[in-house]
């Protein structure tokens, strides 16, 4: 019986590769090498497992781009979506030098030594050095300038994965009601939402954050034993990734046992009108600088700047942090494609913090929300 390829997949079009190819060339580097991670999956749908064995993707900007790879895992390639894309596949032995075969590959298609390679941002140090070794006159650079370029617009099929991630976690948060309660620990609380996250359409937990109390105030806050007692104001942050690997990322602010002062309704009332300000002036041309702007404008006029210790936010894809960075002097101009969340938050050291977050999608003409659930401060019983 003859094996069928598999078909190209609507998520890993098959021009990728070459769209890098051109970036490449246009950047002056040489070759763009990739090692598995989310890069790697990006271009070619192939979900390689990191390991000692060296598997990469080169991607020479003249001649064709070639995938090396060891021989026992030669046939998960064909079996994957990049068995689709016509790539040729380098496949290396137990005794062979794999850095050697790749830079004499990528040298036989230049035509001379590569002076300019760039790595993956997240290449093992022992990948990184051992291409260096096989080419000595070479300088390594960050492939961030290249890839990057690509991965931050999604295509409508990416931005359809999103919004299913979002709503999948919008429905984990809808449910907070039945963990987050007077007596219960971060920890225990942490589990349950772990649970909920897989069971709403996640195949894996990227992160729980249940911060109470005095917690709420660290922004990256690691589930503790602390106890969540009557009248705690809790930050959670929570994320998944789904069967096609990407991603979902969205918090909420909650107030357990308890009814809000009136201070305290002020105070999350100024946050809302940032969240609210900042995803309202995202729109193609708009920097990612400006939009942290004016999240921060609001919560500075009303007298808690210093309080506001994070960038407003980050994109999202394959992996939950990625380019573009909504940040002070990130004078990228926003493109219609663009994902990425939106996320002011104000901590009070040793009281209490806040935080509300969204991802969003640059559109042609203004912004689409993925997160559909209430930017209230929530109220639960104890």
């Amino acid at each position: 019986m003859v094996a069928v390829p598999p078909s190209p997949s609507p998520l890993v079009p098959v021009d990728r590769v070459h769209a890098a190819r051109a970036v490449a060339d246009e950047v002056g580097v040489d070759v763009l090498v990739v090692t598995p991670g989310s890069d790697l999956r990006y271009l070619t749908g192939y979900h390689a497992h990191a390991m000692e064995r060296l598997t990469a993707l080169a991607v020479p900007r003249r001649g064709e781009p070639l995938l090396v790879v060891p021989r026992l895992e030669a046939p998960m390639v064909d079996a994957s979506p990049a068995g689709a894309l016509g790539l040729e596949v380098l496949a290396w032995d137990e005794t062979d030098d794999p850095f050697a075969r790749l830079a004499e590959a990528v040298t036989a298609r230049l035509g001379a030594a590569p002076t300019r390679v760039a790595v993956g941002n997240r290449t093992w140090a022992e990948h990184a050095l051992g291409i260096q070794r096989a080419l000595p006159g070479a300088t390594l650079e960050l492939g961030s300038p290249v890839v990057d370029r690509l991965r931050m617009v999604k295509t409508p099929a990416e931005v359809t994965e999103l919004a299913l991630a979002g709503a999948a976690i919008d429905r984990v948060h809808a449910r907070m009601g039945e963990w987050l309660r007077v007596g219960r620990t971060e920890a225990e609380v942490g589990a349950d939402i772990a649970a909920a996250i897989l069971a709403e359409g996640h195949v894996a937990v990227d992160f729980t954050i249940v911060g109470s109390g005095p917690n709420g105030a660290s922004p990256h806050h690691e589930l503790s034993d602390r106890v969540v007692q009557a009248g705690d104001v809790v930050v959670v942050d929570i994320g998944g990734e789904t069967a096609t690997g990407y991603r979902s990322d969205c918090t909420r602010t909650y107030l357990v046992g308890g009814v809000a002062a009136r201070s305290l309704r002020e105070w999350y009332t100024v946050l809302q009108r940032a969240q609210a300000a900042a995803v309202a002036a995202v729109r193609p041309g708009v920097t990612c600088a400006q939009v942290d702007a004016v999240a921060r404008q609001v919560i500075t006029d009303a007298g808690w700047g210093e309080y506001f210790i994070h960038r407003t936010g980050h994109g999202i894809g394959l992996d939950s942090h990625e380019a573009p960075y909504i940040v002070e002097g990130n004078d990228l101009p926003l493109e219609p494609g663009m994902a990425f969340s939106v996320e002011p938050g104000i901590y009070l050291p040793g009281r209490y913090g806040a935080r509300i977050e969204d991802i969003v999608v640059c559109t042609d003409d203004g912004v689409r929300n993925l997160n559909e659930g209430t930017r209230e401060l929530v109220e639960l019983p104890g």
